[in-house]
């Protein structure tokens, strides 16, 4: 009998994080060692646990998935990452690949294909949903600047231009530059709409 593959799941809604623990325990040589609710949470459980996959959602409080996944593949290199979404975001697909993820699936899909899925990665190959993976090729790269986002991102909550230059320690007329360039790029008339946009994209 092969041995069990050891798997750490992070996921901040219970009833779907029990949901995908229980159909994961049904499989023969898969044992769910580790669950967590936070992003922040996810680092720390990998310390304490031998595991060969880390399951893990994007949308989690403390930090996100994909942030998650970057950690892990610096302190973790041969751990192997499958990122799980909701939101089939072609931004998300290539930011979860930079950060060392093996795998990006949709959380609708079939049970099945998510244990084949851990499977296949602790095998050494890459597993991307392909509806996903078409569209990423179709939207292109993401135009923004790391420093664009991060100004995009503060801006989200309809911060004045004085509170986000005390907030990322910058200079008014250098958040004033960064937003307009991120709108310009977006093709659209304002901030709210450039965070609108950069967030449906998966850019943000």
């Amino acid at each position: 009998m092969s041995p069990t593959i050891k798997v750490l799941l992070a996921e901040d809604q219970s009833m779907v994080r029990e949901a995908l623990a229980a159909l994961l325990g049904l499989e023969e040589d898969i044992e769910v060692v580790a669950q967590v609710a936070r992003g922040d949470e996810v680092l720390p459980a990998a310390r304490e646990h031998d595991l060969d996959v880390a399951l893990l959602d994007i949308e989690m409080p403390g930090i996100t998935g994909i942030e998650a996944a970057g950690l892990l593949h610096r302190e973790f290199p041969a751990l192997k990452l499958v990122v799980l979404t909701t939101f089939g975001r072609p931004g998300y697909l290539r930011s979860a690949m930079e950060a060392g993820a093996d795998a990006f699936l949709v959380k609708d899909a079939p049970a099945a294909q998510l244990a084949a899925a851990v499977r296949k990665v602790l095998a050494g190959e890459r597993v991307i949903d392909p509806t996903l993976a078409a569209a990423a090729l179709a939207e292109g790269a993401n135009p923004l600047t790391d420093r664009e986002r991060e100004v995009l991102r503060a801006a989200a909550d309809g911060s004045t231009n004085a509170e986000l230059a005390a907030a990322l320690h910058l200079s008014q007329g250098t958040v004033r530059n960064y937003l307009s360039t991120a709108i310009q790029k977006l093709a659209v008339r304002n901030r709210a709409e450039a965070v609108r946009i950069a967030r449906e994209k998966g850019w943000l």
